[in-house]
Formats: structure tokens, C-alpha cells, sequence
């Protein structure tokens, strides 16, 4: 197989490599990498919004060629892409040190979204960007994994606020032809396409692919002139709402995706699911083998010897359960293919206490040796909400596993912080973030330093909100009030909370909201104000979500607290990264037991940004009373908003704000910066996807290799 490459047809022979640079998202966690082609035409790249296949196809010929003929830029040219080449054809396996050269198992990944890079929108939020992170840090670790998802031409929403601080949900189409992403092609030269089994009538997908430096994702479509109209809108959207079509999206991710990698000639040895959507994969691996003449039972046991699930929900009820007579009308030549009867079939999805449906998550734990919660209070809480599977173990005994989620260092660390962090802990740093040890340097870097670098970094996030508003002011005609509401009265010097994620419920973005008075004293503030910077989309079906993000909107909007809260609109990943960079204190406040882990405060910690939180997902393990600060830790059984309000307002009102204005003579808030460098130095080794995926090959990978040979 093979994709069709990228072509820029004004490209210089001498620069030709920045054709496959582009086609590779290497570039987006590299910063030499991405300064090639910032440094073509700066314009050009901030107008591409930082895609350099939609940069170098619409670039003039002449900046091209003025590029190929200048020494100092031929120099940094021919740098990066001897580092490029030499990382991509890299082989030194991390699973050498555990087993034999010629043993490594290919580990087949499965998700329903992937954080990629916001050129790339086939994600919701932080599932799909744990999913994009992994990926890049299998690919820094040369694990053998390959990507399996969907396309989503039409997924990505983007996000618009009426006057009166509704949402507007904003389908934005994918230009395919314009991004890091190749077709597929079959022998003859055309795009493959690959029949999903056991689907009557027929449902075809279309096979694209991103290379993640050295990892191939693959990515199915089913927007094609083959499928029928009903079937072409299967991968339309992400977590489709009608039942219907949800099962019949997941029915392509597992089985559909199985089949893919089965035309394409790679064999998996282990199969890895993120979350519970992709699960009839399972089902699929199983039939493979019963097709060869295994019975069940063994094929099952195979199965679930080289299968790793790692689930995200705290919530049972959050879970895909499908209705039986779905299951029948999809699966009633499925299940005999399987040796299977009606009953037994089914009995693979119930769970005990509640046998209402097929559980695409109980499935998941039932054919899956090996089973993880994403932080050590989730994998207690994932325990308590699945024991009835495993009757008679005590809970604390039920074999759901912990591996805490981690962040690409590479991806969100900020470069400026970078080149500090070079000067200050050695140039390899990087190479070793992992290890504790390595952060101890952080110690050694003179606090007017990092403070710094840490204020230009929020000036930069001020101006970026300031420039988005202008700019929609002048293109949308939006009102004065709607320019004010989106921070145009932001001021880099104040004391600046930072809350970005998604808006529902169990999130209570409008926490700090609780008490107005109070509020508006933190706020309003002569010498001591605090600001505080919203972002973020409620899902275009959580009603709640949208009223939530509709009192927020209204109370930015309120001249009583004077410019001093925003809710900047349309959050995504590009502007996620300004935000972990540059707020001064990250907040989260959940409903706990609800988080089940939470990366975006970790991007904020490795930035030296302190979070701000309940105690509930990682900041259970983060904590360490000196890198930040937690709020009420009392078990409340009642509605606890008020009380986790009180906390919230004691906390900014007694500790936060004093030590942030506590200023020395020389400019710099020592006490703060020494928060900020134990926020970095306590959480980077710990929170990395390195840290993680090293715990997925240890814990989970090599006992699966094992169990294959």
C-alpha cells in the first residue's frame, strides 16, 4: 500500500524535504521544525493557522526560491531534517531492554478521537488529545503501535456566542487536501476501499492516513459516493446522539477498523482500546480466529491474553449500552460466526446488577486481561462502579489496574520555557524528562528569570485574546459589549485564574460565581484585583452545559466586576496552549468523584502554572501541599457547591492573592515564583505520557507479548 505524497508544485529542488516535513506531524511537536516554516513567510504562517501543507500550497514561488538561495536558512534547513530523518528511521526500540530482537509485538491502538494538532480536528476534548499524545511519545519511544480511528470530515464544531450568551454550535468541513493527511491507495493506484464484514446492506470506508512521526493512524471515512446516504453520515460526527447510528459508527471502529488493518497486511499482536467505543473489535479478533478453526473458548482466552482497555468514565451510566433488539437486528448473523448462541452472545455485554442493554464497557473488561482506571482515585472509583463482574473478590481486589495519565512534554511544553530549561538543566533534559532527578535543576534558575518569561507569556495570551476580538469585531460587527465581554479590558498585570475545558455539569465552571458579592470584592480589588479568563464549548446536546457557559457569558458581560472576567469563545487547541502558558493559576473544580483524571492543569504545572483544584483525578497524586493548592476536602454527601464556594473564595482571599502581590524590591514575587518552580518540579517527570506509555509496556504490553508467543 501507499499514499499519494504531498505536492507543492512551487517547491525548489534544494528545500524539497519540506514536502515530507509537512506531511509528517513530527513538525508539530519539534519548535526547530516548525521555525522552517515560520521563518518562510511569518504571515503566512500565522494566517494558515500554523498548517504548513495549507502554508507551502498557497506560498508564492519567489519566497520559495529566495529560501533555497539563502545561506542562513539553508543551515537550519539541513539541521532539522538530519534530525527528522535520523528520529524517523530510528531503531532503537524501547522494548529492546524487555525482549528478544525480532519479538516485538505491533500494538494496534483504537480510539474514537485523536488530539492531534488543531489542523486535524478529529477530537472533543481530552480523550482524544490523551490519544494524540501517546501516540507522538510511542513514536519519541519507537514502540511499534498503530493508529486506528475516523476521519470525521464534518466533526470539529466551532463555537459562536449570541448577544445573549447562547451558544452557537458551527460545523466546520475538513479540507482534506490542505492538512497533514494522505490517501491510502490499493494496488491500482486509487483510494482503498474496504467493506465492513457482516453489515447488510454494505457499508464501505475510505482509508486515509496521518503519519505521527513514526506512527501510522489510520483513519476511516465513510463519506463515499459507495455507501448509501444514511451510511455515508456514519463518520460524519463524533459520539453520534442516535442510538441507531452510534452503534452502527462503533460496529465500523471495531469491526470495520479490524478489517482495515487485516487488508492492509499488519498483524497485531496486541489490541489497546481507549475507552469502551471501539470494543467490538474484541469480538472481531475473536472471530479471526475462530475462521481458523480455533475453537471459542481458546480464541476467547487468546483474546483476552493480548487485550489492554483503558477506561476514562467514573460513571457507569456514561457508558454506551445499546438496546437487544439492536444488538439482534446487527449482530443475528454475527454471533453464529462465533459459535455463539443468542443468549451467550448477549451475555458478553450484561452487566449483573443492571441487564437493561448490551454494555459496550462491560464487553471491554470481559475479553480484556487487562484493564486500567487513568489515575489511582479513578481506578477505585472504576472498581466499586464494575466488582459485581467479578462476585465474591473484594472491591480493592478487582483487577482494574492504575496508570495515571501523562502529557507529550515536547508538545506543550512552551518554547521559551524550553530554551530556559536548556540553559539552566542541560541540554539533553529532554531526552530524560521521565526522571525525577533531571527537574531538580529548576532550583537553579534565578527566579527573575522565570518570572519573565512567565509575564511575556501572559502579555502574549492577553494580546492573542485582544486580537481574536478585534478581529471579530470588525468581520462580524459584533456589539461593544460582546468586544468587552471577550477580554478587551484584560490587564497582564493582575493576579490572572485561568478555567478552559468543557462546559457540563459536573464541571461547575460556574463555581466561582457562587456568591456575586464576594466575587465582585476578589475582583474589584484597588490593589490586589484578580481576573479570571473562561474558555471553552458545551456539546451541542448538553442543554445543562450551554446554561452553564450562558451564566458565565452574562456574568463577563456584567460592568459591576469591571472587565475583569472573560469568556473568550471558540476554545481549541491553539488557543489552549496560550492559556496553559500564560494564566498564572490554573482552576478545576469538578464535582469528585467525577474527574476521572484531567491533563489540562498537568500542561498547566509543567509550564509553571500552579493548579488551583479539588481534590479529585491526578491532583489526588500531584498535591504535595507546596506546588499549588487544593480546596475542601471533606467528604459532602448533600449538594456541595456552597461549601466548595466558601473554600474556593478562603483560599484566593487568604493565600493565593496575598502571596502573588507579596512583590520584593527588585520587581519579582519570590514566593510565588517558588510555587511555580515546585508546580514544574514536581509534576513534569511524573505527569509525562513517557512516564505513562512506560507504564503501559511494563505493566501491560510485555505480559501480552508473552501471552502471544
Amino acid at each position: 500500500m501507499q499514499t499519494i505524497p504531498k505536492w507543492f508544485p512551487n517547491m525548489p529542488e534544494r528545500i524539497i524535504g519540506l514536502e515530507a516535513l509537512a506531511a509528517n506531524l513530527w513538525w508539530s511537536w519539534h519548535p526547530a521544525a516548525r521555525m522552517l516554516f515560520k521563518n518562510l513567510d511569518r504571515p503566512a504562517w500565522k494566517e494558515s493557522g500554523h498548517n504548513p501543507v495549507k502554508m507551502l500550497k498557497e506560498l508564492p514561488g519567489e519566497i520559495l526560491q529566495s529560501a533555497a538561495s539563502d545561506p542562513e536558512y539553508l543551515r537550519q534547513y539541513d539541521a532539522v531534517m538530519n534530525q527528522f530523518r535520523n528520529e524517523i528511521h530510528e531503531k532503537d526500540n524501547y522494548f529492546s531492554k524487555y525482549l528478544a530482537e525480532g519479538s516485538y509485538p505491533v500494538i494496534a491502538y483504537f480510539s474514537a478521537e485523536y488530539g492531534l494538532h488543531h489542523s486535524l480536528p478529529f477530537y472533543a476534548g481530552g480523550l482524544g488529545f490523551l490519544a494524540g499524545d501517546f501516540l507522538k511519545e510511542c513514536s519519541d519511544l519507537c514502540i511499534p503501535v498503530v493508529g486506528v480511528g475516523f476521519m470525521y470530515p464534518e466533526g470539529y464544531v466551532r463555537q459562536r456566542i449570541g448577544e445573549d450568551g447562547r451558544q452557537e454550535s458551527l460545523d466546520e468541513i475538513l479540507d482534506r487536501d490542505a492538512s497533514s493527511i494522505s490517501r491510502v491507495l490499493n494496488k491500482e493506484g486509487e483510494q482503498l476501499i474496504v467493506r465492513v464484514p457482516f453489515m447488510d446492506p454494505p457499508i464501505y470506508v475510505a482509508v486515509w492516513k496521518v503519519d505521527v512521526g513514526r506512527i501510522p493512524l489510520y483513519l476511516m471515512d465513510t463519506d463515499i459516493q459507495m455507501n448509501n446516504p444514511w451510511n455515508r453520515m456514519i463518520s460524519t460526527r463524533l459520539y453520534i446522539g442516535d442510538l441507531e447510528q452510534r452503534i452502527r459508527q462503533e460496529i465500523v471502529l471495531g469491526i470495520g477498523g479490524c478489517e482495515v488493518l487485516e487488508t492492509l497486511g499488519i498483524n497485531h499482536e496486541i489490541i489497546h482500546l481507549n475507552e469502551g467505543h471501539p470494543a467490538f473489535a474484541l469480538l472481531e479478533r475473536i472471530r479471526y480466529r475462530v475462521q481458523k478453526g480455533i475453537a471459542y473458548e481458546k480464541a476467547m482466552e487468546q483474546v483476552k491474553s493480548t487485550s489492554v482497555f483503558t477506561t476514562h468514565t467514573p460513571l457507569s451510566a456514561a457508558t454506551d449500552v445499546f438496546p437487544f433488539p439492536l444488538m439482534e437486528k446487527y449482530f443475528q448473523e454475527y454471533w453464529p460466526a462465533l459459535g455463539l448462541t443468542h443468549d451467550s452472545f448477549l451475555r458478553l455485554g450484561i452487566h449483573p446488577r443492571n441487564p437493561q442493554g448490551f454494555n459496550m464497557t462491560v464487553l471491554a473488561l470481559r475479553l480484556s486481561n487487562y484493564r486500567n482506571g487513568v489515575s489511582r482515585k479513578h481506578t477505585g472509583v472504576s472498581q466499586k462502579i464494575w466488582k459485581d463482574l467479578w462476585p465474591g473478590i473484594a472491591e480493592n481486589e478487582v483487577p482494574i489496574d492504575s496508570i495515571t495519565n501523562g502529557i507529550h512534554v515536547p508538545t506543550w511544553i512552551e518554547p521559551k520555557l524550553e530554551l530556559l530549561f536548556n540553559k539552566y538543566l542541560g541540554p539533553d533534559w529532554l531526552q530524560y524528562h521521565d526522571t525525577p532527578e533531571v527537574w531538580d535543576g529548576i532550583e537553579g534558575i534565578p527566579d527573575g528569570e522565570l518570572w519573565n518569561v512567565h509575564y511575556w507569556l501572559k502579555v502574549k495570551l492577553v494580546n492573542v485574546i485582544r486580537e481574536a476580538v478585534r478581529l471579530r469585531w470588525v468581520r462580524d460587527k459584533v456589539s461593544p459589549s460582546a468586544v468587552l465581554t471577550g477580554g478587551t479590558l484584560l490587564d497582564p498585570a493582575v493576579l490572572t485564574v485561568g478555567f478552559a475545558r468543557r462546559f457540563t455539569g459536573y464541571k461547575r465552571a460556574d463555581l466561582i460565581l457562587y456568591d456575586p458579592e464576594r466575587l465582585k470584592k476578589l475582583v474589584s480589588s484597588r490593589w490586589r484585583p484578580v481576573q479570571i479568563i473562561f474558555a471553552g464549548k458545551a456539546h451541542p446536546a448538553d442543554d445543562e452545559g450551554k446554561m452553564i457557559l450562558q451564566r458565565v457569558y452574562n456574568a463577563a458581560r456584567n460592568p459591576e466586576l469591571g472587565g475583569h472576567v472573560a469568556f473568550v469563545e471558540d476554545y481549541g487547541e491553539q488557543f489552549a496552549q496560550y492559556m496553559v502558558h500564560g494564566v498564572d493559576v490554573w482552576l478545576n473544580n469538578p464535582l469528585p468523584p467525577l474527574e476521572a483524571s484531567g491533563t489540562s492543569g498537568m500542561k498547566a504545572a509543567l509550564n509553571g502554572v500552579p493548579h488551583l483544584s479539588i481534590m479529585d483525578g491526578w491532583w489526588v497524586e500531584g498535591f504535595n501541599g507546596k506546588n499549588g493548592w487544593a480546596f475542601n476536602h471533606r467528604e459532602i454527601k448533600q449538594n456541595r457547591d456552597e461549601a466548595d464556594a466558601e473554600s474556593l473564595y478562603d483560599l484566593l482571599e487568604k493565600e493565593i492573592i496575598p502571596l502573588y502581590y507579596r512583590i520584593s524590591d527588585d520587581g519579582i514575587p519570590h514566593g510565588w515564583v517558588k510555587v511555580m518552580k515546585e508546580s514544574i518540579k514536581s509534576n513534569a517527570a511524573r505527569f509525562s505520557s513517557r512516564r505513562m506509555v512506560k507504564d503501559y509496556v511494563l505493566k501491560f504490553y510485555i505480559p501480552a507479548a508473552k501471552s502471544a508467543q
